[in-house]
């Protein structure tokens, strides 16, 4: 297989829809943790409920034929997204664990991801 028999455009717009999707759902996820174990405001709920369904919006954009093939892929991405956010946002920094099981996600959301395409090749 060649390269070339990839379109990179669907396959890159993916990990588009799946970086937003992840932001919207760890936000969401993030306001309820400041709610219920951080004691902020219950007012918290409002933003995660708009966010969540956000999230769950942006990932049905995702190029796949099966949903459950869609959010095994994303799980890796989810990761990414977490450990950017425990050390953007939790100012926490990450360890060298955190960014080797990130790079086999990483790896295995692609793999994931261009299964079908192999497949069809």
């Amino acid at each position: 297989m060649h390269i070339s028999a990839l379109t990179c455009e669907p396959f890159m717009l993916n990990y588009l829809w799946f970086f937003l999707a992840a932001l919207f759902e760890i936000f969401g996820c993030y306001a309820f943790w400041l709610w219920l174990r951080q004691g902020k405001s219950a007012l918290w709920v409002i933003p995660a409920l708009v966010s969540l369904t956000v999230f769950a919006l942006l990932l049905t954009r995702v190029e796949a034929a099966y949903a459950g093939r869609a959010y095994a892929a994303y799980g890796g991405i989810y990761i990414v997204a977490s450990i950017a956010w425990l050390g953007l946002v939790e100012r926490v920094r990450p360890l060298g664990t955190d960014w080797l099981g990130l790079a086999f996600c990483v790896i295995g959301a692609t793999i994931i991801l261009l299964g079908p395409r192999w497949s069809a090749a």
